[in-house]
């Protein structure tokens, strides 16, 4: 459906991102990466808000950066920081965009509300909404024209734990019905929800797979110990510590290693961020 053809993004002598390929079906695709992995330039490119450098991009084969039109009318789009208007109630707010958007019809609104489980405060201000609700209100807008592909970057930033579960279990929903590219830096926030990973680091794209194949692969590589104090100080030298967690007069350790560090660690199943963190200590070891 959404292809990516080598593409790449500079910025005078900056480059953002270094020849992406990527093919992408229906389905929730996390793009993950460290802050300054090129993410977010990637993803405005998708939502033709930038062109590539260089490169194709192509839905159901069409060039979207010859013809940006044909991405914006199948597109909805919830950018990072966005903004609401503090004084116009959650309907109203839906009514401005859906004028802006051509989307007729004061029901497709309300079905919305009802869908981001604003419908009890439609009549009511933004200002006094949490950050939660105020995202809820975004996706309802990108969800106006009933998209094709939706672009959420970094959803649950600034978020409490209640209402960022409640924003993946909503973006898992919608991922049954439509390509959604999910942006983050924070693991968890697409593990249990992401049907593909998109990894980048430093603008290129490191590896397209499910979470699945990346849990198998951390298999023998993450390991736990409960050890003394000075035990662990002197283990932090040669492992990557995931998780120490004191445990009384010792410490329960949960570390990334290719092999068994010492006779008495135990393997462990990885999380997927333990996976991804012991994938990339063991790439690191074998460059050194």
């Amino acid at each position: 459906m959404l292809e990516i053809q080598d593409v790449t993004k500079t910025f005078g002598q900056h480059t953002a991102v270094d020849g992406v390929s990527l093919r992408m079906e229906p389905g929730v695709v996390g793009l993950i990466g460290h802050n300054g992995a090129g993410k977010s330039t990637l993803m405005q490119m998708l939502a033709t808000l930038m062109p590539p450098t260089r490169g194709r991009l192509l839905l159901d084969g069409q060039d979207i950066v010859a013809k940006p039109e044909l991405m914006r009318r199948r597109l909805g789009y919830l950018p990072q920081d966005f903004g609401v208007y503090p004084h116009l109630t959650a309907l109203e707010f839906l009514q401005y965009f859906a004028a802006l958007k051509g989307v007729k019809g004061r029901q497709r609104l309300l079905e919305l509300l009802e869908l981001v489980n604003l419908h009890d405060h439609a009549h009511r201000p933004a200002i006094g909404f949490s950050g939660g609700m105020r995202q809820r209100l975004g996706i309802a807008q990108a969800l106006l024209n009933d998209p094709d592909v939706l672009i959420v970057d970094e959803p649950t930033a600034g978020l409490d734990p209640e209402e960022r579960l409640r924003f993946r279990h909503l973006l898992g929903d919608l991922g049954r019905q439509r390509l959604v590219i999910v942006s983050t830096h924070i693991v968890s926030d697409v593990e249990n929800m992401a049907t593909h990973l998109a990894i980048l680091r430093r603008g290129r794209l490191v590896a397209y797979e499910t979470p699945a194949t990346v849990l198998r692969r951390a298999a023998g590589r993450v390991w736990t110990a409960s050890l003394a104090p000075a035990e662990y100080e002197a283990l932090r030298s040669h492992v990557q510590v995931l998780q120490a967690q004191p445990q009384g007069a010792r410490v329960q350790v949960r570390m990334a290693h290719p092999t068994r560090p010492f006779a008495e660690a135990q393997a462990v199943q990885a999380t997927l961020e333990e996976a991804l963190m012991a994938e990339r200590y063991a790439d690191t070891r074998e460059a050194a």
